[in-house]
């Protein structure tokens, strides 16, 4: 014996359509998500403010912090040129989403035939073109303002701090699904950017650490972050290491976003 939810009706020798089957993934839904967050930041100044500008003022206050020595400020200068975005933009992007999840804007969407790359390549092209205004103007600033030296292409030095920020956004759409409040996400930032920033060879060459700590920065996206823009500083044709470390770190980002789709999900029956 066949049952059938009221108001549809079954025809014999077909399945009952399935409420889990996943959509389709359409590039018009995406552009849809993409535009409604980017409307919904464009009423929120400080997240602009903090995603655009702050990257811009650290790399200021950086160049003369080491006013008496510019050539400090060159060789760690190209590093913090990709770290500041992927750190803001993961802080941005991990306290919008998450709003959108408690608000229960995502429970509603998720409701509605929209399906999950939908969703996350929504956010991931919103706050993406949000990343590229953010790496043309650090980039700018830091190399035609502020007289950062580069031997190799300013234009490469753009595309790592533009992957940098991508993934610093796919880090926080991830997170966000494992925050139960704003505070929660913030504390998020410890546990995921901390320990990368300490390892990623800012500080000391990586292989002048101890042996586990070198591996364990053998595995940490950020590793390979600096070491493209250091490659950059110091070559003037692109390298193998660095088509290397801007696979890696783009490659990171497109699995950080797959398992950002992963953990999208209700929160209710």
């Amino acid at each position: 014996m066949s049952t059938a939810t009221p108001g549809t009706t079954t025809v014999p020798g077909t399945a009952t359509p399935s409420r889990t089957t996943a959509a389709p993934m359409s590039a018009a839904r995406t552009l849809a998500t993409a535009a409604r967050v980017l409307r919904q930041l464009r009423h929120d100044p400080r997240s602009i403010a903090l995603m655009i500008l702050v990257p811009c003022v650290m790399l200021f206050l950086l160049r003369y912090v080491f006013d008496g020595s510019p050539r400090t400020f060159d060789s760690i200068g190209a590093s913090l040129l990709g770290i500041f975005p992927l750190i803001t933009m993961f802080l941005v992007t991990s306290i919008a989403t998450l709003r959108e999840r408690t608000s229960g804007t995502l429970e509603r969407l998720l409701a509605m035939p929209l399906g999950k790359a939908d969703l996350i390549a929504g956010y991931a092209l919103a706050f993406g073109l949000l990343a590229i205004v953010q790496s043309v103007l650090a980039t700018g600033l830091a190399v035609w303002a502020l007289g950062l030296e580069v031997v190799g292409s300013a234009w490469l030095l753009l595309l790592v701090a533009l992957l940098d920020a991508l993934l610093g956004t796919a880090l926080g759409l991830f997170v966000s699904a494992f925050a139960a409040s704003e505070f929660q996400a913030v504390q998020f930032m410890p546990a995921v950017i901390f320990p990368q920033l300490l390892l990623c060879g800012l500080f000391t060459p990586r292989p002048n650490m101890q042996p586990v700590l070198e591996a364990i920065s053998n595995v940490l996206p950020m590793s390979y972050a600096v070491d493209g823009m250091n490659q950059v500083l110091r070559h003037t044709d692109v390298t193998g290491d660095f088509v290397r470390d801007a696979v890696i770190v783009a490659g990171c980002a497109a699995l950080v976003l797959a398992l950002g789709a992963a953990t999208l999900r209700r929160r209710t029956a």
